[in-house]
């Protein structure tokens, strides 16, 4: 794939910058549009606001870097965005401000885009909006695996959010026609959090119910945008981002029946295929995960 001028919203973050990492891996220039810098090599930075619309409009007809001057052809433009920019859970800001910020932050960017003839935008959703992991008290699926085609129904900010960017993602493409897909990402492990986390999930899996057991290593979430960012053609679309296996020791289909008793599971599970599947994007965009718990750390004996 030809490298690809990327204008990449929140890189500064948890997630976004494992993905920036990886998308400079492949060739790609990348310019980091977040509130805080981020240090790394080969990135370019600028410090704006995604509730500004003008700053938006303003920033993805911006320079990268000063090298841009040189050829003296004026400002290139964008081939993509990425938009992973949020407040990223609830109970950080207030739950108005959470939806504000996230909500009107998506619209901005969305709407810059589109308006700018940038074709490919790819924007970050979530697990949350199957509307389990921020439920009040303990909420079953109406059905497993959870898939793309699920009634989403959160009843959080934060959730909601994500629904509502959903939904404008969707609404820009049918007027522009341009290719948007949205992430519904997974619970995202670095690198390091597996020795630190995933041997207290083993003892207590029950920590996990909330995210229906799901994670995505973040180097595998810059594989899924890179993919996203080479498949064309497919106009609005949503994806799971999610890793093949749940994280947890115990089998799919014992794990459903012991933290989610009497929801229907709908099709035939494979022994540790995940709850919260990632069938489509293995399918449509051909993605392969590099990254799984049993080859981070050493496995227990498994139920």
């Amino acid at each position: 794939m030809a490298a690809k001028r990327i204008f990449f919203t929140g890189g500064s973050g948890k997630a976004g910058r494992h993905v920036v990492a990886y998308l400079l891996e492949q060739g790609h220039r990348v310019m980091n549009v977040d509130l805080v810098p981020l240090d790394q090599p080969g990135v370019d930075n600028l410090i704006a606001d995604i509730t500004d619309s003008g700053q938006m409009f303003n920033a993805m007809t911006s320079y990268a870097g000063l090298d841009e001057l040189e050829p003296g052809n004026g400002v290139p433009p964008f081939d993509a965005v990425v938009h992973f920019a949020a407040v990223p859970r609830i109970l950080i800001k207030p739950d108005n401000e959470t939806f504000r910020v996230n909500t009107i932050g998506t619209y901005n960017v969305i709407e810059a885009a589109v308006k700018l003839g940038i074709k490919k935008i790819i924007i970050a959703s979530s697990e949350t909006t199957y509307g389990i992991c921020f439920s009040d008290g303990q909420t079953n699926p109406h059905t497993l695996p959870l898939e793309e085609d699920y009634d989403v129904d959160p009843m959080d900010s934060y959730g909601l959010s994500k629904v509502v960017n959903e939904v404008t993602a969707r609404s820009f493409q049918r007027r522009s026609g341009f290719d948007i897909y949205a992430l519904r990402i997974g619970n995202v492990i670095e690198p390091h959090e597996y020795a630190e986390l995933f041997p207290g999930f083993f003892e207590h899996p029950e920590v996990r119910r909330r995210n229906a057991f799901c994670y995505i290593d973040a180097r595998d979430l810059g594989q899924i945008v890179d993919l996203c960012l080479e498949k064309d053609g497919l106009g609005y679309q949503v994806f799971n981002a999610g890793n093949d296996d749940n994280g947890a020791i115990i089998p799919s289909k014992a794990l459903a029946a012991q933290f989610f008793p009497g929801v229907p599971v709908t099709r035939e599970l494979d022994e540790h295929e995940a709850l919260f599947s990632n069938r489509k994007i293995r399918e449509v965009l051909g993605f392969k995960a590099q990254h799984n718990w049993r080859n981070n750390i050493d496995a227990p004996t498994e139920g």
